[in-house]
C-alpha cells in the first residue's frame, strides 16, 4: 500500500503544473503505481506484511514531524553554514566513515537520504556492514562523532523504521 500511494502521489506531483490535473494523468498514475506496488512484492520478500505498519496514522504524523521540525531545522542551519563557507572560502572537503548501527535497510535509507539532502554532506556509499561513507564539506576530525555530521538523524531513522 505504501509503495502504491507513494508512487501515485509522486507521479501526480511531477505532472502537476499549478492548474488542474487532467483525468488521464490520474489513470496513468494509477497504472504506474499498481505496477510498482506489485513489483515491490517480488523485490522485497518481507514487504507482504511490512506494509501494515505504514497504515498506522501515528507513523505518518511522526514522519511529518521529523520532516518539518528536526530535519527542517537542520536543513536551515546547513544552508546557512554552506553559504558562509562559500563566501569565506573555509572549505576542507573529505570523505569520512561513520557507523550509525542501524539494523533495517529502511532506517539506513532514511539516514542516507537525510544526510544527502542536507547541504554540505553527501552519502557516497553504505557497505554491507552498515558503515556510511559521507563526503563532508568541512572535515574537522578524521573520526568524527555522529552528532558532528548528522545530529539526531540516526535516532529518528530508528524511530521511523522500526
Amino acid at each position: 500500500m505504501f509503495v502504491f500511494f507513494a508512487s501515485f502521489l509522486m507521479y501526480l506531483v511531477l505532472v502537476w503544473s499549478g492548474g488542474k490535473i487532467p483525468p488521464v494523468e490520474f489513470a496513468v498514475a494509477f497504472l504506474i503505481a499498481t505496477v510498482l506496488a506489485l513489483s515491490a512484492r517480488t523485490w522485497i520478500p518481507s514487504y507482504r506484511f511490512s506494509f501494515l505498519k505504514t497504515l498506522n496514522p501515528l507513523r505518518w504524523f511522526t514522519f511529518l514531524y521529523y520532516v518539518f521540525v528536526p530535519f527542517g531545522v537542520a536543513l536551515c542551519k546547513a544552508n546557512i553554514d554552506v553559504a558562509i563557507r562559500v563566501i569565506t572560502g573555509k572549505i576542507r572537503p573529505g570523505i569520512v566513515k561513520i557507523t550509525p548501527d542501524l539494523k533495517s535497510d529502511l532506517a539506513r535509507m532514511i539516514l542516507a537520504d537525510s544526510i544527502t539532502l542536507t547541504p554540505g554532506t553527501l552519502t557516497v556509499d553504505v557497505d554491507d556492514e552498515g558503515n556510511f561513507y559521507v563526503h563532508w564539506i568541512y572535515v574537522q576530525d578524521e573520526n568524527p562523532s555522529e552528532d558532528a555530521i548528522y545530529g539526531s538523524f540516526a535516532s529518528w531513522a530508528r524511530r521511523l523504521a522500526d
